[in-house]
Parts: C-alpha cells; sequence; structure tokens
C-alpha cells in the first residue's frame, strides 16, 4: 500500500455520502441510485474502503458473495481528486489478496474500460459480452 493511506473492511468507517455523491455524480453505472439503495448494497456486500492517513475516504470497492463459491466485483470507485496515482490497482490488489476472495472459486465482474487493468489479474473475457469478465478455478473436465 502506498504511503499516506491505507484499506479496511470495517463498514463502520465507510463515508455512506462519500459513496453516494460518487455514484450519483461519477459512476456511468450509478446513475439514479438512491441513498437507500446505496445503503442496501452495502449492507449485502464484502466491503472496502480506502482512506487517508486522516481517515477521509478516497476509495471503495465491494464484492457481491456466498462467501463459498462465487463473488462479483462492483462499485470500484477512487475519488477524482486521486485517481492517477496507482491507488485503484493498490485497492484491486488488496480486495484480490484476501482470503475470503481467493478462494471463491469463480469472480466476476463488468466493465465498460478497464479491461487491461482485470486483464493482469487472470480475467478474461465471457463469450461475446462486451462488459462481463471472470475468472474462474473451476475445471469442467
Amino acid at each position: 500500500m502506498r504511503e499516506g493511506f491505507y484499506i479496511s473492511v470495517d463498514k463502520n468507517l465507510l463515508d455512506i455520502d462519500f459513496i453516494q455523491s460518487y455514484m450519483t455524480n461519477d459512476a456511468y453505472w450509478g446513475k439514479g441510485r438512491t441513498l437507500e439503495q446505496t445503503k442496501g448494497t452495502i449492507e449485502n456486500s464484502f466491503c472496502f474502503g480506502m482512506y487517508t492517513n486522516e481517515n477521509a475516504q478516497i476509495g471503495f470497492a465491494r464484492v457481491v458473495t456466498d462467501y463459498t463459491f462465487y463473488g462479483n466485483i462492483m462499485d470500484v470507485i477512487i475519488s477524482p481528486a486521486y485517481q492517477g496515482q496507482g491507488l485503484g490497482t493498490a485497492l484491486i490488489e488488496f480486495m484480490l489478496s484476501q482470503e475470503t476472495i481467493q478462494s471463491l472459486q469463480t469472480l466476476s465482474l463488468k466493465t465498460k474500460d478497464a479491461h487491461g487493468l482485470y486483464n493482469k489479474y487472470g480475467f478474461t473475457k465471457i463469450g461475446k459480452s462486451p462488459l462481463w469478465m471472470s475468472r474462474d478455478k473451476q475445471k469442467l473436465d
């Protein structure tokens, strides 16, 4: 982790206002999401918050999972003021390093513009979809 920042899975540290603001103002996939919907997604997901050492939240990601076989990465965000510094990559690497995530058989995600980033971590396109990617350990033979 880069100096001056830390990542936590403690949901009590999450700044719901930061997450909601980013979702409705900056995320192409979050337009129209209500505050109640945002709270519900957090309540029902394995969440990761990224913070400055002064405890200001600057990033967020979550995984919707059964904690056994399957997970779907969602809502990976970094505050615009901190983008381009490798913090999104650090957040993804932290998330993927967690034992809970490593133990999953299948991990999927949807992205419109970050295929190259996720390819580095073993994700490949699913079929002809321009959005869906997965990393699958399950053998079908």
